[in-house]
């Protein structure tokens, strides 16, 4: 048995918004959104990334947030991070760290903190 994909499904308040960030800013597809009247989840997917983000109209989950971050592997960060710096909210980078990967994070519409990252030999700039 091996495991062959992982799609995190994340809490939001607010699914066009969402929709929007991640296809308009971020360059995913909206694979579906159901229902198609009056959507509550929506799967968007950049190639082999797959997400999902549902609403929780019966409140049983706490609020959108997340202990960690979305980590997504990215050829050209620095293309990437020039292509929406203006439109996203930069936490930090990009930068290259000790363990050889060149990354940058935002924070989308929800609070979730994405990190995109690539190997780089570039020195360091900044501690681990």
């Amino acid at each position: 048995m091996r495991f062959t994909n992982v799609t995190p499904m994340l809490k939001t308040n607010d699914l066009q918004a969402t929709i929007d960030f991640y296809s308009g800013v971020l360059g995913f597809v909206l694979d579906s959104a159901s229902p198609p009247h009056d959507p509550r989840i929506c799967f968007l997917d950049h190639g082999p990334v797959h997400l999902c983000f549902y609403l929780d109209l019966e409140r049983r989950d706490p609020e959108p947030c997340l202990s960690g971050q979305l980590y997504f592997h990215v050829e050209d960060v620095r293309a990437y991070h020039r292509r929406i710096k203006d439109e996203v909210e930069i936490v930090w980078g990009p930068e290259v760290y000790s363990y050889g990967r060149r990354e940058f994070a935002v924070r989308d519409p929800n609070g979730y903190i994405l990190t995109f990252s690539e190997p780089s030999d570039d020195p360091p700039q900044c501690p681990d």
